[in-house]
């Protein structure tokens, strides 16, 4: 039995990112974690998840994520559909993404996967 609540934990994760904490976002993963994502590719291990955050960060310094709902999807995870905002810090292009994210949990409530997905997907 956990003692922790996926959703709790993927609506911290979500926090943290529209604070842009990238410290407190990489401690928050496993360290053999993997993370997919049909926008920008996959990473395996926290040290490359973090690499690729720190790029994105660059990029969109306004980046913010709006989640409407969360669920619980078994097998330690939860999942979410947002809308994401930034700008283009390179081309100064506003845009907005949608897609569906589904974050796994370690049983210690560390992240062990993230898939993004766009929304035709």
């Amino acid at each position: 039995m956990h003692i922790f609540d996926p959703i709790a934990l993927a609506k911290h994760y979500v926090a943290l990112s529209n604070a842009h904490d990238l410290a407190l976002i990489k401690v928050l993963f496993d360290t053999e974690a993997t993370y997919h994502s049909e926008f920008f590719g996959e990473y395996r291990s926290v040290d490359a998840i973090h690499a690729m955050m720190i790029e994105f960060f660059g990029r969109f310094s306004d980046a913010h994520w709006e989640v409407s709902q969360y669920r619980n999807i078994g097998n330690d995870g939860a999942e979410f559909t947002f809308i994401m905002t930034g700008t283009n810090a390179s081309t100064g292009k506003r845009i907005e993404r949608h897609g569906l994210e589904q974050i796994f949990f370690t049983p210690n409530g560390l992240i062990k996967h993230i898939a993004v997905c766009k929304p035709e997907s």
